[in-house]
């Protein structure tokens, strides 16, 4: 009894007045108060290892689980291919203009591969950032614990700054999540041709916060993600180069959409390297009666990028035949009167002429 007295009496001199359940196995095993001091002085030291170990391979796991997670989410964006050319009987595709247009697949083929690699490097880089930040700073807040550390002022301060940082930053995080989505959605790439709707061009960089679109005038504009209201991307998959081609008014119109429909075939078949058309063009009709002309609509759809140079061809192409069928072009027109002054003394103004009221145009309300 004695001996049991004093083993509890050397307790709290080797493990305190409030001992862990490792020191207090350590007396009671060894009996001795150096190796009750010295374990329960390594304890702590011992535990903020633990955690730290624990944190890093949680960190290890989720930066694998984001890396999987990207690449799944990416995939299906990056299934998205450019339509195959008509290869019916009696399509004009020779084998020269095959081989190029593989080629240009091909290109464009590497060119999405490494925009998927460049993505998902950029949004796997700053998740992790984001989760290793976040894991690693509840280990510190663990660990601060193990020292006796009073951890209430430490989370209000925290709370008070991250919530003055969250008012002062709203448009930076709005810029930065619209283009994390941005990326994620693969809206658009290096090389595009956008339409934001302030600014449109071709893109030449593109970051999680800011957009850099240089304009036909060769104007930079840098754009936040965040302003970015709608997006346009007019070189993806394919495209279509929609004209309203003008006659004048006594223009046989079933000759003229033949002479269109003709020019545009002859584009079709020479497979022109930078006006690709994939597809036989079509006539749509009469699109509108103008004041001047009668417009019959032309569709083309060609190879991403190429409608501008598609247009201009076939412009060029139809101006030639128009010359050459006797089909004018049309201008505005306008009759002029001309009056000329003399010495002879002005007429004399005459009554009016009784007009029947119940022809009088009515009134238009007020403001019209």
């Amino acid at each position: 009894m004695v001996e049991h007295a004093l083993l509890g009496a050397g307790l709290p001199d080797a493990c305190g007045s409030d001992p862990n359940f490792l020191c207090e196995l350590v007396y009671d095993t060894t009996e001795s108060e150096l190796i009750a001091e010295t374990v329960d002085f390594l304890i702590t030291p011992v535990t903020v290892i633990l955690i730290l170990l624990a944190a890093w391979v949680i960190n290890r796991i989720v930066r694998r689980f984001i890396r999987r997670g990207i690449n799944r989410l990416l995939e299906g964006h990056d299934e998205r291919v450019a339509p195959e050319p008509d290869l019916q009987e009696g399509a004009p595709w020779r084998l020269d203009a095959l081989r190029d247009l593989a080629a240009k697949r091909a290109e464009r083929t590497a060119i999405q591969a490494e925009r998927a690699r460049r993505r998902a490097e950029t949004l796997g880089t700053v998740l992790e950032s984001v989760a290793a930040l976040v894991i690693y700073t509840i280990a510190a807040f663990m660990s601060l614990a193990e020292f006796s550390v009073n951890l209430g002022p430490l989370i209000a301060s925290a709370g008070i700054v991250g919530i003055a940082f969250g008012f002062g930053a709203q448009s930076l995080v709005k810029d930065f999540l619209s283009g994390i989505f941005m990326l994620i959605e693969d809206q658009f790439g290096v090389g595009d041709i956008v339409d934001l709707g302030e600014a449109a061009g071709v893109v030449e960089a593109l970051s999680l916060r800011t957009t850099e679109v240089r304009d036909v005038h060769g104007t930079l504009w840098h754009i936040p993600n965040g302003e970015i209201l709608r997006v346009a991307n007019k070189s993806q998959q394919w495209a279509r180069a929609v004209m309203d081609i003008e006659v004048a008014y006594d223009t046989n119109v079933s000759h003229a959409m033949s002479l269109i429909k003709e020019v545009a075939d002859t584009v079709w078949h020479d497979t022109l390297e930078n006006a690709t058309i994939l597809e036989e063009p079509e006539i749509w009709g009469l699109e509108n009666f103008g004041s001047d002309a009668i417009a019959i609509r032309l569709a083309v759809k060609v190879e991403p990028g190429e409608q501008w140079a598609a247009k201009r061809e076939i412009r060029r192409r139809l101006k030639e035949a128009f010359d050459e069928a006797g089909i004018s072009i049309p201008f505005p027109q306008r009759t002029v009167w001309l009056h000329e002054v003399t010495d002879e003394p002005a007429p004399v103004a005459t009554e009016p002429e009784t007009v029947d009221h119940e022809f009088m145009p009515a009134a238009a309300p007020e403001g019209e």
